[in-house]
């Protein structure tokens, strides 16, 4: 088999499950085969059962009691398990058969994660083991991969150990760069990263395939840094009177480091070379009005410009605040996004190319075939680190060599940035706009919840609006974290219950979002909440990169401790953007003093310069996959915080390859 050839021809894998695969991406050989584990679950001795703990997975085995079964909208069974230590509920949903299957005084074996049921700890759905089947998985680590419905992380294994078979993987590193740098060959870290004995072999792995996705971004990076150093400026800008004039009508004031990153633009683009500028500033630090007084100089200039985002949501506030700011100057603004019909984009199309559209704003859909411009001067990627450096490239090859300006809310720690964004000139906005309110933050566990929810009730009786994070889409025996679509259902019977405790009337709408849904309902969920027909939004980190809601003042998020601190900050800053008091509540699931530790860094701070710093001091390759960070340059393991040693050293080694 090649790595080109389709998974229908690995055996095991017919026409439904390869279609079932397809809504993973996963759709040749190669697709399959990095389609690496996103965790690992190690069975280990049952404890006894007063060592459990909140947040931990624990096996337990004992005597059932006390079983009792209760129908309705969730089916619950319920019962407790006892050995000579003490007594543990177990509480499972929709599964009635249970009350037949489960005798009282019988011994059985159990296991699942601990959590707080009110005043006594629990396992919701907790796995039932025969004796025998869990000895063979006793101490072996079993892949947990990201999954569909219809496909099981057992079901992937077994694909990619026969896709594993037939396939050898071309080596690149010389066998002396591998030794001096303890990278395993490239073969035998993807079977490893699959099949792992130990969580240090799993570690090494990770480390070789690590290694390959800093240097293949690297490699790309250093090709446009090569292009830039070369590149004429054809699109000299001069006049920026328009620009002052849109300053001087602002309903607030730059600071002085706006002002300064625009200095930087304006001498860029009259310079001899192309622009290609970096602004990375924490969240609402005030980059868009940057980036909008560019476009505007540019279209005054006579040429056109691009913004491209990566949601449809924020594309269409965008939309909305060019359109409103720049109407006056006689700018011709166009949306451009995927779910507009082929004769919409059509037309567009067509606009562009004749010079009757001066900026368009949009999402992927700037890079399709289709869409050309007849002079494109200027383009800004908003939220940089969503796209890949291909992406960036094709947008800059919509017109012949613009100026590029690119932006990003997510703080990195100097020594990475450049590395990251050694093709690009930096700006860095520290500041924040003085009439912006600190939001107050809060580190509690999961007993505060009840207080949390009341918390959320009085914001919204006084008009506001909040956001709960959740780290999953739906339960799953494999993955352990709240999920948003039964979070939702037991939040809306919440406040059902205490608007007729309160006898007050107040009606509370509350959805969910999470990836995946279609983009359709995505922009609808978004839209509803933004215009405030929506009040509480459970979601994802899907809204990690969200509309503007200026009304939303409560931010939660649940397992807290199980994202990156940095992503932490970048949901947080979703707040905050009103003229009203914000609050960040992080919800720890486990406990631990190093949880404690990082979820303090949040508590304390709310700059993103200084988190990002404190990110990279404490986090380590020790931490296989627990914290990533989501969405970060899309690569699959890698995690520059974790991971800042492979990147200095990709770094080191594609230069010594020049």
């Amino acid at each position: 088999m090649n790595l080109t050839d389709n998974v229908i021809n690995i055996k095991g894998v017919g026409e439904k499950s390869a279609k079932l695969l397809e809504k993973l991406g996963i759709i040749t050989i190669e697709d399959l085969i990095r389609h690496y584990p996103r965790n690992y679950d190690e069975f280990l001795i049952p404890a006894p059962i007063n060592t459990a703990r909140e947040g931990e997975i624990i096996a337990v085995e004992g005597a059932i009691s006390r079983l009792a079964s209760r129908p309705g909208r969730k089916h619950i069974v319920t019962c407790y398990v006892s050995d000579a230590t003490g007594a543990l509920k177990l509480v499972w949903f929709n599964q009635p058969y249970l009350v037949k299957m489960l005798k009282p005084g019988y011994r059985y074996l159990f296991r699942g994660t601990v959590k707080r049921d009110n005043a006594e700890l629990a396992i919701n759905q907790a796995k039932m083991y025969k004796r025998e089947e869990y000895v063979r998985l006793l101490n072996n680590l079993q892949p947990i991969y990201d999954l569909t419905k219809g496909i099981t992380s057992n079901f992937i294994s077994k694909s990619v150990n026969e896709a594993l078979k037939d396939i050898e993987l071309e080596e690149t590193l010389p066998l002396s760069f591998r030794k001096a740098n303890n990278l395993l060959k490239i073969n035998d870290a993807v079977n490893t990263i699959h099949f792992p004995k130990t969580k240090q072999d799993a570690l090494l792995a990770r480390r070789r395939l690590v290694f390959d996705e800093f240097t293949e971004f690297l490699t790309a990076l250093r090709e446009l840094q090569e292009k830039k150093n070369e590149e004429e400026n054809r699109y000299r800008i001069t006049n920026y009177t328009e620009c002052e004039d849109l300053i001087s009508n602002l309903p607030f004031s730059l600071t002085s480091a706006q002002k300064k990153t625009f200095d930087d633009i304006k001498k860029d683009m009259s310079g001899n070379t192309l622009m290609s500028r970096m602004i990375e500033g924490d969240v609402g630090s005030g980059k868009t009005i940057l980036a909008m007084l560019a476009v505007l100089a540019v279209v005054k200039a006579g040429y056109q410009a691009a913004v491209m985002v990566p949601t449809e949501v924020l594309a269409k506030q965008h939309y909305e605040e060019f359109c409103e700011r720049l109407e006056k100057y006689g700018v011709r603004t166009e949306l451009l996004v995927g779910s507009q019909t082929a004769a919409t984009k059509k037309k567009i199309y067509a606009k562009a190319a004749n010079g009757e559209i001066d900026i368009i704003i949009g999402t992927h859909a700037l890079i399709q075939e289709g869409l050309e411009f007849r002079n494109l001067g200027l383009a800004v990627i908003d939220e940089q680190h969503r796209f890949g450096v291909n992406q960036r490239k094709s947008l800059k090859e919509k017109g012949l060599k613009p100026h590029i300006l690119s932006m990003s809310a997510t703080p990195i720690p100097r020594s990475l940035s450049l590395i990251l964004y050694g093709d690009m000139d930096l700006s860095v906005i520290k500041e924040m706009p003085a009439e912006r309110l600190p939001i107050k933050n809060a580190v509690v566990d999961t007993g505060y919840r009840p207080k949390a929810f009341n918390f959320i009730r009085n914001e919204v009786a006084n008009g506001h609006q909040a956001y709960i994070i959740c780290p999953m889409v739906e339960g799953s025996d494999e993955v352990e974290g709240e999920n948003v679509v039964d979070y939702t259902e037991d939040l809306k019977e919440y406040y059902e219950l205490a608007a007729f405790r309160a006898q007050d009337g107040l009606k509370i709408n509350v959805e969910y979002l999470h990836g995946k849904l279609s983009a359709k309902e995505k922009n609808s969920i978004m839209e509803r909440f933004a215009s405030g027909e929506i009040q509480v939004l459970v979601s994802t980190t899907v809204v990690e990169v969200g509309v503007n809601v200026k009304n939303a003042t409560v931010m939660m998020i649940e397992n807290a401790e199980k994202f990156g601190l940095a992503q932490l900050h970048q949901l947080r800053g979703r707040v905050g953007r009103g003229k009203w008091q914000s609050y960040c509540i992080f919800m720890k699931g486990s406990e631990g003093k190093d949880i404690d530790e990082r979820l303090d860094i949040l508590k304390n701070n709310n700059n993103g310069f200084k988190v990002a710093e404190e990110d990279l001091r404490l986090r380590g390759p020790g931490d296989l996959f627990g914290v990533r960070q989501s969405g970060e340059l899309s690569w699959k393991l890698a995690d520059i915080y974790a991971d800042a040693d492979l990147l200095a050293l990709a770094s080191e080694y594609v230069k010594g390859k020049e």
